[in-house]
């Protein structure tokens, strides 16, 4: 069966994460969404997104079809729901379409028309940006699970300090000595050659991705996620780095996410609980306002490609869009627009070219293309967002 992943109605909220790419390859846990799904359909998977990002994923059709909201995580019964769909049959979850089976020839998808099989189980699904961090623990559970079953660890180092070291899984080429991991509060996942420096101190749920690291004398309180090739020090708790980001030095970052190619200069922090203890709001890209979370700790949510300089100041619920580059004193507002140049005083538009510029060095340095494709995609989320920019 061909599977593809489509965008659904939560691509919006989780603005600005998705101006670059579908909502399936946004991390949550260990693997990414799309590549839970793979893992658990056995096979490769493609994407219904935006026009503007299909040349870089695009969608495979064939003469049968099964679609899946890639808003959902998988489960085992899930999975078995989905292998068993027919011609006309599709699988809700209240209101929502979770799955459905189409054939290249339908030119319209009727759902009227369609037998609905019920889902009454639980499972995660990613609706807002703030899931992210929020469901990061029961997602980083699954994900070890998956991983690890019937597998064995890669020993711990003898100058390791663990607790409970039975929910603790190192993979092949992984170094680290001189740490303390407890992993009593929730697993602890250290990927394919990732590294962790001495006098780091650790506490799960975590999962230190493929090619990651983490520098001298951390302090990393879980559910965090820490993505490939990411470098991360200071103090860090309850945060998600999707990719190739660094938060290399001392400074605070709790329940927060980045994107991919983000920087953040020494000594940043972010405050994630207001001086009231009042409910944090985020600004949605939906209303154009801010939205209730329904959460009292909310921190940073950063786009690609965002960078900010050394003792950068962050409010509670602050979004910064994608490729921003922010500095200087006091705090910026709550709301950074993507290809904003500035800080406190006030903001001009960080215009496509120097941006660029900056992205092919920075990919360059992974020894990764900043490919025309790319650049296309940023091209266009420039345009979007234009609306959001005061010069």
């Amino acid at each position: 069966m061909n599977y593809i992943l489509f965008d659904g109605p939560s691509r919006n909220s989780l603005l600005p994460f998705t101006y670059t790419r579908p909502v399936a390859d946004i991390r949550i846990g260990i693997l990414t969404i799309r590549e839970k799904w793979e893992y658990y359909l056995g096979g490769t998977t493609t994407t219904i997104t935006e026009d503007y990002l299909a040349d870089k994923y695009p969608m495979v059709e064939m003469d049968e079809n099964v679609m899946i909201n890639a808003s959902y995580l998988p489960n085992s019964e899930l999975v078995e729901l989905i292998r068993g769909l027919k011609e006309n049959q599709a699988i809700f979850k209240d209101e929502d379409v979770i799955a459905f089976y189409a054939t290249d020839s339908q030119e319209a998808i009727d759902f009227d028309a369609y037998e609905a099989i019920e889902y009454n189980d639980t499972c995660l699904q990613v609706e807002h940006t703030w899931d992210i961090f929020s469901k990061n623990g029961e997602a980083i559970q699954d994900d070890f699970n998956l991983l690890t079953e019937g597998r064995i660890s890669q020993p711990i180092p003898t100058t390791v300090n663990t607790i409970a070291p039975e929910n603790i899984f190192i993979e092949e080429g992984a170094e680290l000595n001189f740490v303390t991991l407890n992993a009593s509060t929730g697993p602890i996942y250290i990927g394919k050659d990732a590294v962790i420096l001495e006098g780091s101190l650790i506490r799960g749920p975590f999962a230190l991705c493929e090619k990651a690291a983490v520098k001298m004398g951390a302090k990393i309180y879980g559910p965090t996620t820490i993505g490939p090739h990411c470098k991360v020090g200071g103090e860090i708790n309850n945060a998600v780095l999707f990719a190739n980001s660094n938060k290399g030095h001392d400074g605070y970052l709790g329940n927060s996410v980045l994107g991919e190619w983000c920087n953040l200069g020494a000594d940043t922090n972010n405050s994630n609980l207001k001086n009231n203890y009042a409910e944090v709001r985020l600004w949605s890209y939906e209303t154009e306002n801010f939205a209730k979370t329904g959460l009292q700790f909310c921190g940073l949510m950063m786009g690609d490609h965002s960078k900010c300089g050394i003792n950068t100041m962050f409010n509670t619920g602050t979004v910064v869009g994608v490729n921003a580059n922010i500095f200087g004193t006091g705090f910026p507002r709550n709301f950074v627009p993507s290809f904003s140049w500035g800080g406190h005083s006030g903001f001009t538009t960080y215009t496509a070219k120097k941006a660029f510029e900056v992205a092919e060095i920075v990919m360059n340095r992974r020894d990764i293309e900043f490919t025309d494709v790319d650049k296309a995609i940023l091209e266009h989320v420039f345009e979007e967002t234009k609306q959001y920019r005061r010069d």
